[in-house]
């Protein structure tokens, strides 16, 4: 999908979810030095729907490095249960200790992607409330037939409320990304205590 064909469908979604849109025949109607003047709230919006989509697809990497990891941890749990002397068994049970901590922070990372992807949402939303407002804002400064019956105040206003509403969920994902510096911290000591053990090597399947 391009871009211009994802800020059309994103536009219906958030038409339907009640951002208010200066009607298409006003649109229509537009000079082409007005429309010109819209670029920068169109570059805004194209932006943010890259961004939503970065958001996403960082959810999809984080969902494939669990799967690896918990097949990784497996792995060092099997080694670990057939160790035959001292040394690789402590070496086993510190794999299994660093597999257990990636394992608590890859998912402690996948509750902040996901909140990363809700305020992604919520910016998009925003952008193409600035640019309904940017879009009225031109057609009013023309003298677009149409466009007087439209309320400037009520455009803006749905813009205040949703970038109201993003500092608020950005204020709670802030939380979110403290617990999860908590969990890595947890795993760095994990990795750090099997690179000890085996004398940082590197090539180990169980240090990165």
């Amino acid at each position: 999908m391009n871009r211009l064909t994802a800020m059309v469908v994103v536009a219906g979604a958030l038409s339907a979810c009640g951002i208010k849109r200066v009607p298409n025949d006003v649109v229509d109607r537009l000079p082409y030095e007005a429309r010109i003047e819209l670029l920068e709230a169109e570059n805004d919006l194209a932006i943010a729907v890259d961004k939503l989509d970065e958001a996403r697809n960082e959810v999809v990497r984080t969902r494939d490095q669990i799967r690896r990891a918990k097949d990784r941890l497996k792995g060092a749990s099997s080694e670990s249960s057939s160790a035959n002397d001292q040394t690789s068994r402590e070496v086993g049970q510190l794999a299994v200790s660093e597999g257990e901590a990636r394992l608590e922070w890859l998912r402690a990372k996948q509750d902040v992607n996901k909140e990363e992807e809700k305020l992604a949402e919520q910016a998009l939303t925003c952008a193409y409330a600035r640019f309904e407002q940017s879009r009225l804002t031109a057609a009013r400064k023309a003298k677009v037939e149409g466009s007087e019956a439209l309320s400037p105040d009520d455009f803006e206003a749905q813009v205040k409320s949703c970038d109201a509403r993003h500092a608020e969920m950005r204020t709670a994902a802030k939380d979110v990304g403290a617990q999860a510096e908590t969990v890595k911290a947890s795993w760095d000591k994990a990795k750090a205590a099997l690179a000890k053990k085996t004398f940082d090597a590197r090539a180990s399947p169980y240090v990165e």
